[in-house]
């Protein structure tokens, strides 16, 4: 039991751990996007694209207002 505890707060200590990124040993980082400019960074392949995230756009309801009716709204058959 102590050791899966000690096993356990080794794996837990382990996970903060964050130093700056850069690749593999050997390796290269990817070719840069057809038409970029230059090869991005790991910071801006890390970043999600606004397609990723899309920042908000519908516009809160301020004021009650009647729905309109709705022709395809019928009772099941």
């Amino acid at each position: 039991m102590k050791v899966a505890a000690l096993m356990l707060a080794t794996l837990l200590a382990g996970c903060g751990a964050a130093r700056g990124l850069k690749p593999a040993e050997g390796q290269q980082l990817p070719v840069a996007p057809y038409g970029a400019t230059a090869t991005p960074t790991p910071a801006d392949l890390l970043e999600p694209q606004p397609q990723a995230r899309p920042g908000r756009s519908d516009e809160l309801l301020r004021n009650s207002e009647e729905r309109r009716s709705d022709e395809f709204d019928l009772p099941p058959r």
